[in-house]
């Protein structure tokens, strides 16, 4: 038996927060077009990464599903395929795909709100610290995504 898939255009709206540590806030904002797709009982959305991050070139895939969403790069700019999984109080191990190379992270989720159907519009938004080896040990973060 297949997994029928459904799909659709959509504009999303994605505001990523970095927080330093004297708690000021620096945001980077995307408006872009994707497609969000349902098969089996998850949701995906996949959009291009743009020259925003210094990748063009690179697609963002997020499968959501309830409180878990798991997050790949790739595209043929990337020396590794990066992968993160965000679950609430989890920590996930993996690599970061850098401009100077791919390297060791450590993600810690804070919190996960999820609130996205494929008829109507809805948003993903967590909160997590990243540690990326030799570059720095936490940063706070927010990814807020609206699909409209």
């Amino acid at each position: 038996m297949t997994d029928s898939v459904c799909r659709r255009p959509v504009t999303m709206k994605i505001t990523g927060t970095i927080f330093d540590e004297d708690r000021k806030e620096e945001n980077l904002q995307l408006i872009t077009e994707g497609d969000l797709y349902r098969k089996g009982d998850s949701l995906y959305l996949i959009y291009d990464e743009g020259e925003m991050e210094g990748f063009t070139g690179c697609k963002i895939r997020l499968k959501v599903k309830d409180d878990v969403v798991k997050m790949k790069r790739f595209g043929e700019r990337i020396a590794v395929d990066t992968e993160i999984s965000f679950e609430k109080g989890k920590r996930f191990t993996g690599f970061y795909d850098t401009p100077m190379g791919p390297i060791e992270m450590e993600v810690l989720t804070n919190d996960i709100k999820n609130s996205l159907a494929f008829d109507t519009p809805g948003s993903i938004n967590i909160d997590y610290v990243i540690s990326l080896k030799g570059l720095f040990t936490e940063a706070r973060n927010r990814l807020d995504i609206q699909v409209m």
